[in-house]
């Protein structure tokens, strides 16, 4: 039944998707081109109300068992309904977060799902107290933000959820988690349907209703597969998430150094940054795809490994990220200290020989 259920889900998402599509263009909600999108033409950008009611049929015909699963669904609505308002209206950046402030608010109030305690991997553990609701949220919000700000290209957000989503997936299956499995895959079959449209050249966006539901989704999900444990296991989500999270903090970072306000927009997130090294629209997308598979994929061996093992990956995901980070400009230009670095251990080497 619940292969079955994927498949419907999947189809959902194929044939809601064109009827979003005239839907987005009577009631207004198109992305109209300017300089920091890389679109000519004006686009519809609701899609993302087809991957949520895929999600609702999904879950209609499972009826996945939690206690928290009715404060998932009602904060998963209130976040899509932010993003339709946001995609029609253009609401601002205050009551855009308000929406997200009030979904994640239910989720982990009423869902009771906020993270009580961190067991640190020498011993002793940090305790959240009366923090552990605001830390929980931010959490979430943090992370629905994340995928929003990746939402520049045809089919981005889409791949970097779906793959995000499979590796929670597979990381709840192991852990034993069938229900972050169930709902994980469900959201996954509806947004490869939806890339149907989605990919490039996209003959539609998502618009924040996708990308704030798909963020707030994985953002929910990662909590309830890893909360509770330790410090070590703790940065599992956080890895699987790299692409996502790494883009969101060096896009903090490059604000605070142009003395620009954190919520400024800008066009010098790594997808921008990765078109003018000179690949094209596709070839940007796939690699971005890459590497949250490599994410992924290194988020499993970082679970597997011991403890010392745990921090060698971690240290060598952290070079990974530096070294990318330098070669395509994500937070300047001249800022490339660990090649320089590098360059230099190079040089010495050669006046040694």
């Amino acid at each position: 039944m619940f292969y079955l259920t994927l498949v419907i889900c999947f189809f959902s998402a194929i044939l809601l998707t064109p009827l979003v599509k005239k839907l987005a263009f009577k009631i207004g909600a198109t992305d109209k081109p300017n300089y920091r999108k890389v679109h000519q033409k004006i686009m519809p950008r609701l899609g993302g109300l087809a991957i949520f009611i895929s999600f609702i049929i999904g879950i209609s015909i499972i009826h996945p068992a939690a206690d928290y699963h009715w404060p998932i669904v009602i904060g998963s609505t209130i976040i899509v309904i932010t993003g339709m308002v946001d995609d029609v209206k253009e609401i601002s950046p205050k009551l855009k977060l308000a929406g997200q402030i009030l979904a994640a608010f239910i989720v982990v109030v009423y869902g009771n799902l906020n993270v009580e305690f961190i067991n640190l991997p020498f011993g002793g553990k940090i305790t959240f107290g009366l923090l552990s609701v605001p830390v929980t949220m931010i959490w979430i919000i943090g992370i629905t933000n994340a995928i929003n700000l990746i939402d520049g290209l045809d089919g981005l957000a889409a791949g970097v959820s779906s793959i995000a989503l499979i590796s929670i997936a597979g990381m709840a299956i192991v852990m034993g988690n069938i229900y972050v499995a169930v709902i994980a895959l469900i959201v996954v079959a509806g947004s490869v349907g939806f890339l149907f449209y989605n990919f490039h050249p996209a003959k539609i966006f998502m618009g924040d209703t996708g990308a704030l539901f798909l963020g707030f989704i994985i953002g929910v999900l990662s909590l309830l597969g890893f909360k509770n444990v330790t410090f070590i296991s703790l940065i599992i989500p956080v890895i699987i998430l790299g692409v996502p999270i790494s883009d969101t903090f060096f896009a903090i970072v490059r604000r605070i150094i142009n003395k620009q306000p954190i919520s400024a927009p800008d066009k010098s997130h790594l997808h921008h940054c990765l078109l003018r090294t000179g690949f094209s629209h596709r070839q940007t997308v796939l690699l971005i795809y890459a590497m949250s598979a490599i994410f992924g994929l290194a988020a499993f061996i970082f679970s597997l490994a011991t403890l010392w093992g745990s921090l060698i990956v971690l240290g060598v995901l952290l070079i990974t990220i530096e070294i990318i980070v330098e070669k395509v400009g994500l937070i300047r230009e001249d800022y490339k200290p660990l090649l320089k670095f590098f360059k230099g251990l190079g040089t010495v080497n050669l006046k040694n020989r």
